[in-house]
């Protein structure tokens, strides 16, 4: 299952209505069968601009970040109930970045390009596929020559 970041604005609210609204979020993704990493509170804050949702404008809101696992089909799931939610003002979804284990030492970014190994793959691929500039265009007139040259 990939990695995603849901962020999170919630009304401002007392706490125990926000304990139920983070239960209520939490909840959602358990039953897709999602997992929840991290939940990060960044705290109570005025909005960089005025926004209005559920006919209602908010000017502070409540900032969360969950990071959590789960299957490609349920982002869209999520979003749309997390849409329907009164209590969220607005939820965004990242697809976290994977981390490559590349190592990287000194020895193999001294050989010159030709003997490195990335460089010998980008050869092997460039010899298997067809080069398109060298394709000249055949003309079907049955002539040995082109009769519209001078």
């Amino acid at each position: 299952m990939p990695t995603y970041e849901l962020a999170l604005m919630l009304r401002a609210m007392p706490k125990p209505e926000l304990k139920t609204t983070l239960r209520r979020v939490s909840n959602a993704i358990f039953d897709r069968g999602g997992i929840i990493r991290n939940i990060e509170n960044l705290g109570f804050r005025p909005m960089p601009y005025k926004t209005s949702a559920h006919n209602l404008v908010h000017r502070e809101a409540n900032y969360f970040m969950f990071k959590i696992d789960t299957a490609t089909q349920t982002v869209a799931d999520l979003k749309e109930e997390y849409s329907r939610d009164v209590d969220i003002i607005r939820q965004r979804v990242f697809k976290v970045k994977e981390e490559s284990n590349h190592i990287c030492t000194l020895e193999s970014e001294l050989l010159p390009p030709a003997y490195r190994d990335e460089v010998q793959k980008m050869i092997e691929i460039g010899k298997t596929q067809v080069n398109r500039f060298t394709y000249k265009f055949k003309y079907n007139s049955g002539l040995d020559y082109y009769p519209f040259q001078k």
